[in-house]
């Protein structure tokens, strides 16, 4: 009797991050059959096989759709903020008055091409007066869909782009779109806390959630991806390059900082991956010899999971008492400081009211203090 031709493998091929990881059978030759002569007889076969591997996908791919929907909505919240705003109105002078209503303040005001801080403040900028004391808790969301100017608002677009979109396409706009908001959050609760006297807008605390996201994703779904070391030091250079940049004056390092603890954190909840065996089984087609049923994930990925739970639920409820207390988190951490703006002899980072704004239907005696100083802008970029 002759011996039967040993069964029919899957073999799991694991490529980098971008490509779709595709599961392929191994097809062996038979038993004392050249493979010259093999090849006809087992073409028909392997063109049977591909066919039925050829739509497998071991993880979905989204369509990217909400990502693009939140770029379109900070444009058009820019927008409207610049038409609220209305500089040959209630300013002195504007910069390009030529857009008419849609102009800039001055670049002495403004130098990223934008509106006045008071129209920021309206429009729902980050304030912690008005949060603690007004109760005004929204300002936490709203703060994270206003921009500084032009190019506050372009760089951070360009960004969330080339972020959320790859992103988006591997985990769906649920996961994405909840650890985009969550990460805000926890990066406006963060520059509350420890920045008392300034105004704050834009995205970047959630943008650097969604770097914090990739960070931990890459570490708790280790053991599936191909060239992780190359890539997990690429990603952390550019995490540490931005928040480099966060210690230069006006830029709101604590967003950063409070985004990043949060994306990170969450990336271990909501971006865990079940293992490629594991998957494999799921998916083998019918005939083919399935090995013994493995774990769906591995014990370090459970155990880095209840931690992450943990530490989020105890930080935002901790964060949110000592903020809705007043409680300035300079007064029990004297150098975190320095997280957000390093004094070099180039720069000061003393906060300063520094802007005055003049309408032109008031005369001068007429005019109120206290409203006639604006509050310096911190911006997150």
């Amino acid at each position: 009797m002759g011996l039967d031709p040993p069964a029919s493998k899957i073999e799991v091929k694991i490529h980098p991050r971008g490509q779709d990881n595709v599961v392929h059978p191994a097809v062996p030759s038979p038993v004392g059959v050249t493979a010259a002569s093999a090849a006809p007889q087992q073409q028909p076969q392997q063109q049977q096989q591909q066919h039925l591997f050829s739509e497998f996908r071991p993880f979905k791919r989204w369509f990217p759709w909400m990502v693009p929907t939140i770029v379109v909505v900070n444009i058009a919240m820019f927008l409207i903020t610049m038409s609220i705003n209305n500089c040959p109105k209630n300013s002195v002078s504007c910069f390009a008055d030529f857009l008419g209503r849609f102009s800039f303040q001055p670049l002495k005001e403004n130098p990223l091409l934008g509106p006045s801080s008071s129209t920021l403040e309206k429009m729902g900028a980050l304030e912690v007066s008005k949060v603690v004391h007004k109760h005004q808790v929204w300002r936490l969301i709203s703060c994270i869909w206003l921009h500084a100017g032009a190019l506050h608002v372009l760089a951070n677009m360009l960004s969330l782009v080339f972020i959320g979109i790859r992103l988006e396409q591997e985990f769906g706009f649920v996961r994405i779109g909840f650890l985009y908001m969550v990460s805000g959050f926890g990066g406006s609760m963060l520059s509350l806390l420890f920045i008392q006297s300034s105004i704050s807008v834009g995205a970047s605390g959630a943008l650097f959630g969604l770097l914090g996201g990739m960070l931990s994703e890459l570490i708790t779904n280790w053991t599936i991806y191909a060239n992780k070391f190359a890539a997990l030091l690429t990603l952390v250079l550019i995490i540490i390059v931005n928040l480099a940049v966060g210690v230069l004056p006006h830029v709101d390092n604590f967003a950063h900082i409070g985004g990043f603890i949060s994306g990170f954190l969450l990336g271990f909840v909501f971006l865990i991956r079940p293992q490629f065996g594991w998957v494999s089984q799921r998916n083998a087609p019918p005939g083919y010899i399935r090995a013994a049923v493995k774990s769906k994930h591995k014990m370090y990925q459970y155990v880095l999971w209840v931690m992450s739970l943990i530490l989020l639920i105890v930080g935002f409820t901790v964060g949110m008492v000592m903020l809705l207390r007043g409680v300035n988190g300079n007064d029990h951490c004297s150098w975190c400081h320095y997280l957000s703006c390093v004094p070099i002899s180039k720069w000061s980072c003393e906060s300063r009211q520094v802007f005055c704004e003049v309408h032109h239907n008031r005369k001068p005696d007429e005019l109120d203090m206290p409203e006639q100083w604006e509050k310096q802008l911190l911006f997150n970029v």
